[in-house]
């Protein structure tokens, strides 16, 4: 029997339970690439989550964030070549600087209200707007007669 690791499904949803309708898209993610680069979601408020991405070396104008129906999609692409007459030899590369490419499914009604770049972290706020037609709401019981309390007299 084969078992499934279906971890990294649980881990890429945001603001709502686990979908096992991704179950199709599972066997076709390599495990190596969804690991770059790390990640976190926070929840940050009943309705405010935070996504946070180490994209250690990549500048502002070398990520995108793009949000399509329900996919949030945050990409990385270095697009500033060497500086010419610049020689370096390298002894080590610890820093991942390739492209990347991470989707995250988005509940109804999640919306980027911003990001930020600070120290080699990407933040993508996002909120969730439930309208109020969907909001929770208390009915009242009617109908009916009231009752009338008759009180015992002491004796």
């Amino acid at each position: 029997m084969r078992h499934f690791d279906l971890s990294p499904l649980y881990r890429s949803t945001v603001g709502f339970d686990r979908l096992f309708s991704l179950l199709d898209q599972a066997g076709t993610q390599d495990a190596a690439a969804s690991a770059y680069p790390p990640y976190n979601i926070e929840r940050t408020s009943e309705n405010e989550y935070r996504v946070t991405l180490a994209v250690a070396g990549f500048a502002r104008e070398d990520l995108s964030i793009e949000t399509r129906e329900s996919t949030l999609t945050i990409k990385g692409a270095k697009e500033h070549p060497e500086p010419a007459g610049v020689k370096r030899e390298v002894l080590h590369q610890g820093i991942a600087a390739r492209a990347f490419e991470r989707r995250f499914q988005l509940a109804d009604h999640m919306v980027v209200t911003g990001a930020s770049l600070a120290n080699g972290l990407l933040h993508v706020d996002l909120l969730r707007q439930i309208p109020e037609a969907q909001k929770p709401r208390r009915i009242e019981i009617g109908g009916g007669v009231p009752t009338q309390t008759v009180e015992a007299r002491a004796a």
